[in-house]
């Protein structure tokens, strides 16, 4: 019963439904711990809103968005210039 699911042509579709799991639990549990607007504890709900500037531009501003802020939107930028560029 088991040889009739597990095909070797649908590895790479549990391949891509596992990144795409992995994915969406990153950003869960990243939200969860280290988002500002989320409280999770009962003390921390009943505070409201709360004018936490600082800490709401260190959650958005972070390295990768850094990082590729003056970055050019390319995949792959040194074959993209081998063949677009003149010699």
């Amino acid at each position: 019963m088991a040889n009739r699911w597990l095909r070797p042509e649908v590895y790479p579709l549990f391949a891509a439904v596992g990144a795409a799991v992995g994915i969406c639990g990153f950003q869960l549990v990243r939200n969860i711990c280290i988002n500002p607007e989320v409280r999770v504890t009962k003390e921390n709900r009943a505070a409201g809103v709360l004018d936490n500037f600082a800490e709401g531009e260190k959650y958005a501003e972070h390295f990768l968005r850094k990082y590729v802020r003056n970055k050019a939107p390319e995949i792959m930028p040194g074959i993209n210039s081998f063949f677009t560029d003149p010699k």
